[in-house]
């Protein structure tokens, strides 16, 4: 094979967007020169690396087995650069991802503790949905990942070989809703009353979950603002311009004017936090990280 570390990168970008347009962006190429990358490696690798789909594109057996190889290429190339230039860092480095509401409650706490107890760690965070924060993990560009599931917690995806999770903590889902007006002195509602609601949710896609909107609500839900930041959702909320969904374990970072919700009449919504990693023995930082997590969460 004749790859160079620029098809091998896009492979990666590839993976991890789960489409040629997204990869692109992410990248700074056109999509042509992106679908170029793309064919030359198959062409190399002599046979069908990528599945095109009508929600995206997905790696093809062949195109995993290449991309287990590409990770381990593309962090020696950036070692080797590093030494060469004399900025090889001085600590270990975790890449940590953690799912759109885990940040505020518990990245604080478990990077207190690991600075106690492994200072030479350094932590690197970003943000992003269970499935896009998987495919991170899968394409090499995250070394951990703080995740999110609902029952029945089937596996995370469908590749082999499969993630390596460790149970965290299981929390309730409860809706958040402004102090004063309709709800106000209440600490539950039927979900029938949430059926009317002016909901504050995240933008959904064919890929991604709608994130906001309570799941077993008994009619359309009518979204009135459309916010990926969950601190951005709460201040909406506690402003009285609509209610939103977040896990119990929020209730301590919660903004003046917002009040939680447990529903009633409808199944209890339980979210279980995870801590993925590929699989394979760990390094001792990503240990020590995921020692931290546990412990703070």
């Amino acid at each position: 094979m004749d790859v160079s570390s620029t098809g091998l990168r896009v492979l990666r970008q590839i993976a991890e967007s789960g489409s040629f347009t997204a990869a692109a962006a992410r990248l700074g190429y056109t999509q042509s020169a992106v679908s170029r990358q793309a064919a030359a490696l198959e062409r190399s690798a002599g046979t069908t690396l990528f599945e095109r789909r009508p929600d995206g594109v997905r790696l093809t057996p062949a195109g995993l087995t290449l991309l287990r190889h590409a990770r381990t290429i593309l962090d020696s190339l950036g070692a080797a650069e590093r030494e060469l230039t004399g900025t090889a860092p001085r600590s270990e480095r975790v890449r940590l991802g953690l799912f759109l509401s885990a940040g505020a409650a518990v990245l604080p706490p478990a990077l207190a503790r690991l600075a106690a107890s492994d200072p030479q760690i350094t932590v690197t965070t970003t943000e992003g949905t269970t499935p896009a924060l998987v495919r991170a993990l899968r394409a090499g560009s995250i070394d951990l990942a703080v995740l999110t599931s609902r029952p029945p917690h089937r596996p995370l995806d469908g590749e082999s070989p499969r993630l390596h999770v460790e149970t965290v903590a299981d929390t309730e889902l409860v809706v958040a809703a402004p102090t004063a007006g309709r709800f106000a002195g209440r600490s539950a509602v039927h979900v029938d009353e949430l059926a009317d609601a002016p909901w504050i949710a995240a933008p959904t896609s064919n890929s991604e979950p709608l994130l906001g909107v309570w799941p077993g609500l008994p009619a359309r839900p009518r979204v009135v603002h459309s916010a990926r930041d969950w601190l951005t959702k709460l201040h909406l909320v506690a402003g009285g311009f609509g209610v939103t969904t977040v896990p119990l374990r929020l209730a301590p970072v919660l903004p003046a004017g917002v009040s939680l919700l447990h529903v009633e009449g409808a199944p209890a919504e339980i979210r279980r936090v995870l801590v993925a990693r590929l699989p394979g023995r760990p390094s001792p930082a990503v240990t020590a990280v995921t020692r931290a997590i546990v412990q703070a969460a």
